[in-house]
């Protein structure tokens, strides 16, 4: 039996338009608020839980041929956040709704996903993706 190291991944984001991100994130997208917590000068905090986390490690030829199937070739950002859901249709009406800006409709990939591609607040570039098998 091997004893994990790590046991939990937690992605930190800085939101300039802090109620904006909560109201989005937790509100529009129904990430669960696990915790949240407030500190001095309006420093402000909320822990979303996004299920199981990953970490998807691509090199730049996987990072290209994923931008060509997910966007027409449109470059992704450095870092992507790339959330299962089960309607990738609905969830990307429901995101863009609610001022995320659309990158890509939704579109069956190779690997029989329904990927998606928008911008949220705080500047993530987000991929929803919908697994059909």
């Amino acid at each position: 039996m091997t004893d994990r190291t790590v046991h939990q991944l937690r992605l930190v984001v800085e939101a300039p338009d802090f109620d904006e991100a909560v109201r989005f994130y937790r509100d529009v997208l129904g990430l669960p608020e696990q915790e949240a917590y407030e500190g001095e000068d309006d420093a402000r905090v909320v822990i979303l839980d996004a299920g199981r986390a990953t970490l998807e490690l691509a090199n730049p030829a996987q990072k290209r041929l994923i931008d060509s199937v997910e966007a027409e070739g449109r470059p992704s950002d450095r870092l992507r956040v790339a959330l299962e859901v089960t309607d990738s249709a609905g969830v990307t009406r429901r995101l863009t709704d609610a001022g995320a800006e659309l990158i890509a409709e939704p579109r069956e990939t190779p690997w029989r996903s329904l990927n998606s591609r928008l911008r949220g607040p705080a500047d993530l570039q987000l991929t929803l993706f919908e697994e059909l098998d």
